[in-house]
């Protein structure tokens, strides 16, 4: 889950008081698969912190994070492996005991002199030095291997579109108006099985068990350094048309090329199936069911951190006490964790009650420690974010909720439309009973869910256009579920509504207050909040109703999937030439 898009939304935002204010938000994304898990780690002493710029409240249209927000607190060595603090302490407790013991054992009294031979002594007994992480475990995920084919739009100041920092055949890497192949992520020379959409960075997992990052790095979460001697330019050189490289952007080439992360910050023989990125963190879940992490996350007051004792991790770490782990759910600052046993833990920032668990602030770093969710024990199959609420779908398939729920987002009328309206700890959502959801995402204030019938179901904040309805569509829905503003103008629709002219829906992604939903026969529908082209139609107008994406890049292609940041979005294909392979793709995440 930017001062980039702010730029975009600062003209929206004035005209309209009640849009979405400035906040990266948690990405989403979607498509089919797989799991995951995340991980923490100690780190070296700190930068100085650069001054931080607060997140704007929570109910306000959100824009970006200010590319210079933070810098990095804690540094870890760059390439050497790292564990999580409390962890790693036990260990070297444990090790230093056992060298001390092994120390003991030699040292014998030394026999008094004599004229005799000395008996010889006992050989010493070698140190073995034991390894920086547990060994790996059984299989019990299956990494996806579906080669596809990637999309992006939208805003590309900060690297995130993935294009690179120079112009390909005359186009600009920013300010993509419809979708664009991404060469970058090529699908014969790269292989994208994966992709996660962060605030304003992605991840992307490869066929060949390689995880790539671009975008903002921060506070870390890149997970390696992309420190770059190039962006002070001189002022006349960029602007000399006679200048070396005209097709030179100035945007930090280490930044917004994927590059790939060192084997070395990882186990050896580790095998990853899922990624996930939230706003200022990344997360990887392995095929042991072990979840590794890197960055930070944030919270109304800044930088909360990644650990209780890492403020920013710059590298990745394995989390600590995470094992069978089955699949990850990412919201703006907070993780969702599947176990193999259908339990769900937490963790992040829980200032919205996202978590399922009441943080009390004097103990909120508390809340950085993965712990469970009162839900039914064991019967969970399905997990998804919102930007700060969270869901869960029971092997029943009912649908729960919780979190932040001011715009009615969670889809329960409990106090919606107050301004600090939380849902504490996870509750059904009755409206979707008699549904059975197979996909559900949330943006900032809205949520949007697709049935096994193909059907598409909207709710939560609208003066955006975010649920994709004409305000006249609203008002024929029963007025006890819509939420109207002083001058009567719809503000919320409480109650998940159908979509009656779309059908054939397989999955949904929602951005900050923009959403996708691609049907079975490969298509892509798109709406809501567009001043930075996020939808992908091309302009900066809302969009306000499911429109057809429709442009050259994509128009014979198959969409199996879509994802979408802050202020940017792609769409996920399948590659052409490479076979499709058994089970459910894994598109988008």
């Amino acid at each position: 889950m930017p001062p980039k898009a702010a730029k975009a939304a600062a003209s929206k935002a004035a005209s309209d008081s009640k849009k979405p204010a400035a906040t990266k938000t948690g990405a989403k994304a979607t498509s089919k698969t797989a799991a995951a898990a995340s991980k923490a780690t100690t780190a070296k002493a700190a930068k100085a912190v650069k001054k931080e710029q607060k997140p704007a409240k929570v109910d306000a249209k959100p824009a970006d994070k200010d590319k210079t927000d933070d810098k990095v607190d804690d540094k870890t060595e760059d390439d050497k492996p790292e564990t999580n603090g409390v962890a790693a302490n036990k260990r070297k407790a444990s090790e230093t005991e056992s060298e001390n013991e092994q120390d003991v054992a030699v040292e014998e009294p030394q026999p008094k002199k004599s004229k005799t031979e000395k008996a010889p002594r006992a050989a010493a007994v070698p140190k073995v030095k034991k390894s920086a992480y547990p060994e790996i475990g059984k299989k019990i995920n299956d990494a996806p291997t579906q080669v596809l084919d990637i999309y992006v739009f939208g805003e590309g100041t900060s690297g995130e579109l993935g294009l690179g920092s120079k112009r390909v055949g005359g186009k600009k890497p920013i300010d993509v108006k419809r979708p664009r192949l991404n060469e970058n992520l090529s699908a014969k020379t790269v292989g994208v099985v994966q992709i996660a959409c962060g605030g304003m960075h992605a991840v992307a997992l490869t066929r060949d068990n390689k995880i790539l990052t671009w975008g903002v790095n921060d506070q870390g979460a890149l997970g390696r350094d992309t420190t770059w001697e190039g962006g002070l330019r001189d002022a006349d050189k960029a602007d000399d048309s006679d200048s070396e490289d005209e097709d030179d952007t100035g945007i930090n080439p280490k930044e917004s090329t994927p590059i790939a992360l060192s084997e070395d910050n990882f186990a050896p023989g580790t095998k990853f199936v899922q990624v996930v990125a939230s706003d200022s963190a990344s997360f990887a879940l392995t095929e042991d069911g072990r979840v590794y992490g890197w960055g930070t996350f944030r919270s109304s007051d800044g930088i909360l951190g990644f650990t209780e004792n890492v403020r920013v991790q710059t590298r990745p770490a394995l989390i600590a006490g995470l094992k069978n782990i089955k699949a990850l759910a990412s919201g703006a600052n907070h993780i969702l964790a599947l176990d193999h046993k259908g339990n769900v833990v937490a963790w992040g920032c829980g200032q919205q009650n996202q978590l399922g668990r009441r943080i009390i602030e004097r103990n909120k770093m508390s809340s950085l420690v993965p712990q469970g969710v009162g839900l039914p024990r064991g019967k969970i199959a399905k997990i998804a974010c919102g930007s700060y609420h969270s869901f869960a779908i029971d092997k029943d398939g009912a649908v729960w909720g919780w979190g932040l729920n001011n715009f009615g987002e969670i889809g329960v009328e409990s106090n919606a439309g107050e301004d600090d309206a939380v849902i504490l700890k996870p509750v059904k959502i009755t409206f979707l009973a008699d549904h059975t959801v197979t996909s559900i995402e949330g943006g900032i204030h809205h949520s949007l869910a697709c049935t096994d019938k193909g059907d598409l179901f909207t709710w939560g904040r609208v003066d955006g256009y975010q649920v994709g309805f004409e305000l006249e569509e609203i008002d024929k829905v029963d007025e006890e579920y819509v939420i109207r503003d002083e001058r009567g103008a719809a503000r919320i629709l409480v109650k998940p509504t159908k979509h009656e002219k779309l059908s054939g829906i397989v999955a949904v992604a929602a951005g900050t207050d923009n959403s996708f939903a691609i049907s079975k026969d490969g298509k892509a529908y798109s709406w809501g909040f567009s001043s930075n082209y996020q939808t992908g139609q091309g302009t900066i107008d809302d969009i306000h109703v499911p429109t057809l994406i429709d442009n050259t890049a994509t128009r014979d292609k198959k969409i199996i999937g879509a994802g979408a940041g802050g202020q940017y979005s792609v769409l996920i294909g399948l590659a052409e030439d490479v076979p499709a392979t058994n089970g459910e793709v894994n598109g988008a995440h």
